[in-house]
């Protein structure tokens, strides 16, 4: 199963988030339907600006805790290594996910043969 760690900011950067999830959608989701989680409502956590898959949940865990060590100096190394500008990398993932749900129209019924007479 593919585990995600991931960093959550807000709008001014001024918090970083640090998580683990096995689906990053319905976790980007829920702190979409519950801002004031962690926070108030002026810093609400809505960007994506990094994240790792990873398939082993062991070394997920492992990453996680390591990551969530780490002081705000090194997030924002690493986000910059992965994400210079600081983009919201949620709607990549929206579209990614939507290109590779979409199903494929086939179109399954015979064809029929049309003979002419003349």
């Amino acid at each position: 199963m593919k585990n995600f760690i991931y960093i959550i900011t807000d709008r001014n950067r001024n918090n970083l988030h640090v998580g683990m999830c096995t689906d990053l959608l319905k976790t980007l989701e829920f702190y979409s339907q519950m801002p004031t989680l962690f926070f108030d409502s002026s810093k609400h956590l809505t960007r994506l600006v990094y994240f790792e898959e990873i398939n082993n949940e062991e070394m997920a865990m492992d990453r996680f805790k390591y990551v969530s060590t780490f002081t705000r100096a090194q997030k924002e190394k690493m986000i910059r290594s992965a994400n210079a500008d600081w983009m919201d990398l949620t709607k990549g993932l929206k579209l990614e996910q939507e290109l590779y749900s979409r199903p494929v129209m086939r179109n399954t019924a015979p064809q029929a043969r049309k003979s002419f007479a003349f």
